[in-house]
């Protein structure tokens, strides 16, 4: 045989003897099946369910375009399939009155009890007024009943009787995932039927702004509008996450696709299971993030923790002696990387727990301990216990004159405020960049109370690089750093 040929030869058996015989190896699959997810969807898709709602809804709502819904997804409202999997034909009965129709939803659900309990998200089925699931395997419909939803974390527990042979899913733990472990997506999109993808871990912690408390896990596997409540399962068919929502311009899946995580998964259903309700901690601190110009001012050395604004009278922050300007470091012997992650980790801590604070105080390390009250109620319907304000970039330039009793009564300033109200903020300036408004309240400037303009002038006057200002507005109380550098 010519010298060429035979290269080629020799070539060809080394290229298939690659990809045929030295397969690549997906962690947690057998060896002899090492190129196939087979083994661990049969594991986890018997326990992902198909979820049907209905509801009735005044038919002035209804277009006729019926717009995809990117984010959050889940509604069956602009599917181009219907919730049985055929097509769309949106005809409605009208149930007896003109006014109002029945809107059909889809999403998808995961069986986590073998009595019936089955996890999903909250929308989607906010507002139905009929509830059923299907199993994955036969046709057959079961009527489910809402055991109890938390819509500030976007999930719902349902109860269904009188379905037999239930395979509840394997718990797995989502604290342990690292970024770049592989996973699969298990739902209903689009009506299609239980449909499986797969991607990987690609961040954590991620927050969007779509709940009150936000830890998702970020994932590319492909998920589209009905994956919403399904299950995301590791490489070994155990369930890390329920999938919520995407990120997307045009409803379909980018490869940005967001799952709340198995342990706060597990957590809030346990707390609806066995109270009703979901019971979280509570610190009574306003906080907002350490971003670099605050780390600068505050002379700290990085911009992690959790700056704290205000604290709450007769609150268990209060109690414990923490003070406004302190920054939150630890909780609990946890690293406080940011405001978000103290919000979490104290609504999920629960009350009449003594918990350790280590503080940053004006350069010292000093350690309080605090025991957490239940969050009241009033906060929980503000939609939250730690009260995380939002960071502002500060640039100077306003007018302010000093509190006086009719103003406190106008812009109902609580009586413990004082300091000078904003009259006017001019555009393009300092304040006005730094989201500074008209009718707040400067408290501080430069950590020193302020009651006169002279106060601030002084401040202003005494500032080298930057100005931290304390400013009380309708959100309560924040701080906010003005870098007193000529404006480029």
């Amino acid at each position: 045989m010519p010298r060429p040929i035979l290269l080629r030869l020799v070539f060809v058996l080394a290229v298939a003897a690659i990809f045929c015989g030295g397969a690549v190896i997906v962690p947690g699959l057998a060896a002899g099946e090492a190129t196939s997810w087979s083994p661990t969807v049969k594991k986890a898709a018997p326990s992902v369910v198909t979820v049907f709602t209905t509801k009735e809804i005044k038919r002035e709502r209804m277009h006729p375009m019926f717009p995809m819904i990117p984010f959050p997804f889940g509604d069956d409202e602009g599917q181009p399939f219907g919730p049985r999997g055929g097509p769309r034909r949106n005809h409605p009965g009208h149930d007896g009155d003109p006014g109002t129709m029945r809107q059909r939803g889809l999403g998808s659900g995961v069986v986590v009890g073998a009595d019936g309990l089955i996890l999903t998200n909250n929308h989607v089925i906010a507002g139905a007024d009929d509830i059923r699931v299907a199993l994955q395997r036969g046709q057959r419909e079961y009527p489910a009943k809402l055991v109890g939803a938390d819509p500030k974390t976007d999930l719902a527990v349902l109860r269904v009787e009188g379905a037999k042979d239930l395979l509840a899913i394997a718990w797995g733990d989502s604290d342990k995932l690292e970024i770049g472990d592989q996973v699969l997506a298990i739902g209903n999109p689009f009506g299609l039927g239980q449909t499986v993808t797969a991607g990987i871990i690609s961040a954590r912690g991620r927050a969007v702004g779509l709940t009150d408390y936000e830890d998702y896990l970020q994932t590319d596997a492909a998920i589209n509008q009905g994956n919403s409540g399904g299950a995301l399962v590791d490489a070994e068919g155990r369930l890390i996450g329920i999938n919520t929502a995407i990120l997307s311009p045009n409803g379909g899946s980018l490869g940005i696709g967001f799952a709340v995580p198995a342990n706060l998964a597990r957590t809030i259903m346990g707390s609806l299971v066995d109270k009703g309700k979901v019971v979280r901690g509570f610190l009574g601190l306003q906080i907002q993030p350490v971003t670099p110009e605050v780390a600068r001012a505050f002379k700290l050395p990085d911009n992690t923790g959790a700056l704290v604004g205000d604290v709450l009278g007769s609150s268990p922050a209060e109690k414990a002696g923490v003070k406004a300007g302190d920054v939150v470091v630890e909780f609990g012997g946890k690293k406080i990387e940011d405001a978000r992650q103290l919000r979490l980790l104290a609504a999920g801590t629960a009350p009449g727990t003594q918990v350790k604070l280590r503080i940053n105080r004006d350069g010292k390390d000093v350690t309080v301990d605090v025991t957490l009250k239940e969050l009241p109620a009033t906060f929980a319907k503000m939609g939250g216990g730690e009260v995380e304000t939002p960071d502002q970039h500060a640039r100077l330039g306003l007018a302010a004159v000093p509190l006086d009793d009719a103003r406190r009564a106008r812009l109902n300033v609580p009586t413990t405020i004082d300091g000078l109200v904003v009259l006017s903020v001019v555009p393009g300036s300092r304040a006005a960049e730094a989201g500074i408004a008209s009718d707040e309240v400067l408290v501080e400037a430069g950590r020193k109370p302020v009651r006169s303009p002279e106060d601030l002038a002084a401040a202003i006057n005494a500032a080298k690089e930057d100005l931290v200002l304390r400013v009380w507005g309708r959100n309560g109380l924040r701080y906010v750093v003005v870098p007193m550098g000529e404006k480029r």
